[in-house]
């Protein structure tokens, strides 16, 4: 139903995102793939989608789905089309060719890319999203790495409060978590949206399929940048 990914590069978080998309390649194959990433722009637009054209990657090309994506425009007031918001924005691009190697060709997306991420707005992009997906064969998911430069103890203390509420699809203790303990987490407002949207197709659990951080693959644990992958199912 949704995944939540990291984005960092494939070196260093790789490994721990190919286990959300081996899940993914046992479920049933989706029509569309919803992708919410935050923006790690100095600006943005609140909330930034393309609706129409395609994205190229090393494994060819994959379409915007031009008809939900305007379905989703037109159910949301907080959705602005805009193209510039995504040119140099990674964290929706690293998930494409996961979907490309366990999918083919034969899927479309929809890239929404978030610079608000308040627990209100993700809420109501949430409620938003679910309203117009309830009739799509879609899978979401929701692009973070979690905490950033801090020392693996510290990462993973403060990375399983997010996993933790995360998986328990509380999206309101999860924003709780990273604004009183400081939690240095990217992309909390996809995760909620997701959660918030989730939950009103259906979920009814989430499990953490891996965690690891940087310094798995460096040796350095003085300063870590935390990942994981989660699966939110019916």
């Amino acid at each position: 139903m949704a995944v939540i990914c990291p984005h960092a590069g494939y070196v260093y978080s790789g490994p721990v995102a190919s286990h959300a998309y081996f899940r993914l390649a046992q479920e049933a194959f989706p029509d569309v793939v919803v992708i919410l990433g935050p923006s790690h722009q100095a600006w943005s637009s609140p909330v930034a989608m393309m609706d129409k054209g395609e994205w190229e990657t090393p494994l060819g090309r994959v379409k915007i789905d031009e008809k939900l994506a305007d379905k989703i425009f037109k159910t949301s007031g907080l959705i602005d089309i805009d193209e510039e918001a995504h040119r140099n924005e990674h964290s929706i691009e690293v998930q494409l060719p996961f979907l490309q190697y366990i999918y083919g060709s034969g899927f479309k997306f929809i890239p929404i890319c978030m610079g608000i991420q308040d627990l209100e707005f993700s809420r109501k992009l949430g409620a938003d999203l679910g309203m117009a997906l309830k009739d799509a064969n879609a899978v979401l998911i929701a692009s973070t790495d979690l905490s950033h430069y801090v020392p693996y103890e510290t990462a993973a203390e403060l990375d399983k409060l997010v996993i933790d509420t995360t998986i328990s699809l509380n999206e309101e203790k999860l924003q709780s978590y990273v604004l009183s303990e400081g939690i240095t987490m990217c992309g909390y407002g996809p995760v909620s949206a997701i959660l918030v949207a989730s939950k009103m197709l259906g979920a009814q659990k989430g499990e953490l399929l891996s965690y690891k951080t940087s310094g798995d693959i460096t040796g350095d644990y003085s300063a870590v940048v935390g990942y994981s992958s989660i699966v939110i199912s019916r």
